[in-house]
């Protein structure tokens, strides 16, 4: 899904007030990076944010759907955020922490 300019600029601000950001194109999304570490993902006007054993209940319990890239049964390790989140900074901080730790365990068990 292709990422508006307008929505790309957003998220990037919105999480570079907690981490620094980078950004890279990507199969017509964007992946986004704090502290080096690929953590999110920006698909059309959705984040999905990394996760793993540890965190993935978080996301479920609260109904937040899991990023289906190819439109079928295949699931990514990475769970949406939904706008009202990511609208405000100090309640989005513990959630892109923990998704930063979540890649950094990643990294570390390849």
């Amino acid at each position: 899904m292709p990422v508006t300019p307008t929505f790309r600029a957003f998220v990037e601000g919105q999480l570079g007030q907690i981490v620094g950001i980078t950004s890279r194109a990507m199969f017509g999304g964007v992946g986004l990076y704090g502290d080096g570490l690929f953590f999110a993902i920006i698909a059309g006007e959705q984040v999905y944010f990394k996760v793993d054993d540890s965190n993935r209940s978080d996301y479920e319990q609260r109904g937040w759907a899991a990023f289906h890239p190819f439109g079928d049964d295949r699931v990514m390790q990475y769970y949406e955020i939904p706008l009202e989140l990511l609208e405000s900074p100090p309640r989005l901080r513990p959630w892109v922490e923990k998704a930063i730790e979540t890649a950094r365990a990643a990294r570390q068990s390849k």
